[in-house]
């Protein structure tokens, strides 16, 4: 009997990659994505992806999503009340899931912390890329045939011109030695479009540039062929 997991998916080269890991390990089935959305917006949380990026993904991907609803601005116990309750949305829907794998590699604060959300709720994390080298998983990422898009940047740990550019090797070599190459502490977010997790790759545009709080540079990335409604979150 496999364990039922539910893959916390952010949209990004890390979810991908854990997403990816799970296929692979014969221990663990994949049910289901968890994904925290900012209503307001329609866009994933922090990286600023609009939401029918996110259902193109999906779509892809082939299993359910449950999504953790925030409003604007939501403070951190907003927060965790709307996590538990997509929780508990998917407990209703398959009552033996009681696992949430995520992607974190290295940030011992933020393990923790998702350790003790989930014992409150008697869930289990698993951290399946805990540990690994972060320039080889870059590496790996790439040389793999995954294509993502850097879809939001902290201008307070590197320039607002990284924002927009492809995740490739150009981009890797390129870093800026101080910049962790998977964009663990928050440099960078990207947006996963084509890869072996994607039967078929999602066609992206960029649209207009925006800064938010006076720090993060966002790139709007748009479906092709779709409108360019939306704030970026």
């Amino acid at each position: 009997m496999r364990t039922p997991v539910v893959v916390s998916w952010s949209g990004g080269k890390d979810s991908a990659l854990l997403f990816q890991h799970l296929q692979h390990d014969p221990r663990y089935e994949i049910v289901g994505l968890l994904t925290t959305v900012t209503d307001p917006y329609d866009r994933i949380s922090i990286h600023g992806v609009r939401r029918d990026i996110l259902r193109a993904q999906v779509a892809e991907l082939a299993v359910p999503l449950y999504e953790a609803v925030l409003p604007a601005a939501a403070s951190n116990r907003v927060y965790e009340r709307a996590f538990v309750e997509a929780l508990a949305r998917m407990k209703d829907a398959m009552p033996s899931l009681q696992t949430v794998a995520f992607g974190d590699l290295f940030l011992e604060e933020v393990r923790s912390y998702r350790e003790r959300l989930l014992a409150r709720v008697g869930w289990t994390p698993i951290f399946p890329l805990w540990g690994l080298d972060t320039g080889g998983l870059a590496r790996r990422f790439v040389r793999e045939g995954f294509q993502a898009i850097v879809c939001c940047v902290d201008t307070t740990q590197m320039a607002a011109a990284w924002a927009g550019r492809d995740f490739d090797a150009v981009f890797l070599d390129e870093l800026p030695p101080d910049v962790d190459p998977c964009g663990e502490r928050g440099e960078f977010h990207t947006c996963v479009h084509a890869g072996p997790i994607f039967p078929q790759p999602i066609r992206l545009a960029r649209g207009e540039r925006v800064r938010r709080e006076a720090r993060f540079e966002y790139c709007d990335l748009l479906l092709e062929n779709a409108g360019a409604g939306g704030a970026a979150a």
